[in-house]
């Protein structure tokens, strides 16, 4: 007696499945659309960047890196590129050391007035930042560091970025409170607690924490624009600026390119450290 082959069956095709990717892909190309804009503005010719529509240029116009290679107001761009990597790199510094130390504080310890004091911190989220500019202003410059990179770098080590001191204090109380007690019999008092034990167990946070502080100071433009007045001391977005102040609309090709130059950065930064953002966004709700 044979066997009668039989056919498997079926599956049912998951129209509304089909229809999220779909909505999914519509959804990507529109985010993506101005960075290809951007790009293909950058090589095209002065002629076309505002009387064309077209996307795609009519010819690789590649004078427009090599004019935004020269920098601008005489000052090269490696210069400009290493202005801005030292406020960033400050400010990422100065952001991991003082908000993880502060969220320590009121994630950990035990002291008198714990929890008003962390209200009126995140009370200073919903503080616009025009509103301390000007006191900032005029106190950095009755000590003379105006035009100079403190005042952009300073505050940083001061724990005034509220939102990361909360997310740092949100992290570390979820970490088990058995090892610090380990630690403390051990005979570790509570800085050392903090470096040996609780700052490895949150690089998650921190890394985050480093990776909005640099995207955010290298895009920062409105408070480098007020603190910065010596060419030498621009940073590529300032520099951006005067591209166009110093050749009016016939910049505009250099200037796209300049932009590309100065969006490198960022985007390797958060490729090389995308793994452990998305690493603490998982572990976030961990709890011990």
């Amino acid at each position: 007696m044979t066997a009668v082959p039989t056919t498997a069956p079926r599956k049912p095709v998951r129209w509304g499945r089909i229809a999220l990717h779909l909505g999914c892909l519509a959804a990507l190309l529109v985010m993506l659309y101005p960075l290809a804009w951007l790009l293909a503005t950058s090589l095209k010719p002065a002629d076309e960047v505002i009387a064309s529509l077209n996307l795609l240029p009519s010819h690789l116009e590649w004078a427009n890196y090599q004019t935004a290679l020269e920098g601008v107001n005489d000052v090269s761009i490696w210069r400009l590129l290493g202005n801005s990597l030292l406020i960033a790199g400050g400010a990422v510094l100065g952001n991991v050391i003082s908000c993880s130390l502060a969220a320590y504080a009121f994630a950990r310890l035990r002291f008198r007035l714990r929890g008003p004091l962390f209200a009126f911190m995140i009370a200073t989220i919903m503080l616009p930042h025009h509103a301390v500019l000007i006191p900032q202003y005029i106190i950095f410059n009755q000590l003379g560091l105006v035009n100079t990179y403190w005042p952009l770098i300073l505050p940083k080590f001061l724990a005034t970025e509220a939102f990361f001191v909360f997310l740092i204090v949100q992290f570390m109380r979820g970490l088990p409170r058995e090892l610090e007690e380990a630690a403390r019999i051990d005979g570790c008092g509570p800085f050392r607690s903090f470096f040996q034990v609780v700052l490895p167990l949150t690089r998650p946070a921190l890394i985050t924490t480093a990776i909005f502080t640099f995207i955010w100071t290298w895009n920062d433009f409105f408070t480098q624009l007020i603190y910065l007045f010596d060419p030498d001391k621009f940073t590529l977005t300032l520099a951006l600026r005067s591209f166009v102040d110093a050749s009016s609309t016939s910049a505009f090709g250099p200037m796209f390119a300049l932009s590309v130059i100065a969006l490198l950065p960022i985007v390797l930064f958060f490729l090389a450290f995308q793994r452990f953002l998305v690493e603490g966004m998982a572990s976030s709700g961990l709890k011990g």
